[in-house]
């Protein structure tokens, strides 16, 4: 395989690795090693981000949350730079680890170029279908209701709104909405619901069922990447994923807030309050 194809294979993991929210000092080192194989031997690197295999082959890897830019340069030869704009991300534990374990295979010489590259594509593609989401945003909000101190009032309250968010989310997607729009139409949404269900079932706790219900939303893994990447002192991503975790949450709190306000409008303008 030549310096091409190795390189659009690395880039081809990392991508996988970010979208799948793999930390970036993780994708970085994934990348090094699979660039590494230029070399021949896959010799250790001299850093993250940047090594020289055999003394001949430098290789360098730049990942930031929202794009990758990789490297291979020969002496008296022009370097070959590969450059992939990464715009969604979620969470995915196990394409992570699978990503992790064909890296290994193959700088180890158990896999070929071909195999790995075959290998990442099948990963690359949908992991679980559609109604296995929905099943999921449903179970998440009944599953905390009770560690929030619900009972099962607040269990099958919660699993209805998720219900709903479910909904919500599989059109705000097939409708390609931003994420900052989608994720207040969602809280926004199970707000509302959660009132409605308040006015039907007026012993019903109400905090509980909205705290549950936009749980699915809470960006903690992005959080918790945030600090481990400052920790390792890449500062740009570490910043990053921080701020689209502040922002994440500003829209899920905006959505919520301006979801029960809506309802107390509608509410008191209908005589209902």
């Amino acid at each position: 395989m030549d310096d091409k194809s190795i390189a659009n294979m690395a880039v081809l993991a990392g991508e996988i690795m970010l979208r799948s929210g793999a930390e970036t000092y993780r994708v970085e080192d994934t990348i090094k090693h699979i660039l590494d194989t230029a070399g021949g031997a896959g010799a250790p690197g001299t850093g993250i981000g940047g090594s020289e295999s055999a003394g001949a082959v430098r290789t360098e890897s730049l990942v930031m949350l929202t794009g990758i830019i990789v490297t291979i340069e020969r002496p008296g030869q022009e370097a070959i730079t590969v450059m992939r704009r990464v715009h969604d991300r979620g969470t995915n534990m196990h394409r992570i680890v699978e990503v992790n374990e064909i890296s290994r295979k193959y700088c180890a010489g158990d896999l070929s170029a071909e195999e790995t590259w075959e290998r990442l594509e099948n990963i690359k593609g949908r992991q679980y279908t559609v109604w296995m989401y929905n099943v999921a945003t449903v179970l998440v909000p009944a599953g905390f209701a009770p560690l929030f101190g619900g009972g099962l009032r607040e269990i099958f309250a919660a699993g209805a709104v998720g219900i709903l968010l479910a909904v919500i989310m599989t059109i705000g997607k097939r409708m390609r909405i931003s994420s900052f729009i989608l994720n207040m139409i969602c809280a926004g949404g199970v707000a509302a619901a959660a009132m409605v269900l308040k006015a039907w079932y007026p012993i019903l706790n109400m905090d509980t069922v909205i705290i549950s219900g936009i749980m699915p939303l809470v960006p903690g893994v992005a959080i918790t990447n945030a600090i481990r990447d400052t920790l390792r002192g890449d500062y740009i991503s570490g910043g990053a994923r921080a701020l689209e975790a502040f922002v994440t949450a500003a829209a899920v709190a905006i959505g919520a807030g301006v979801g029960i306000a809506a309802m107390n409008v509608l509410w008191r303008g209908g005589g209902l309050l």
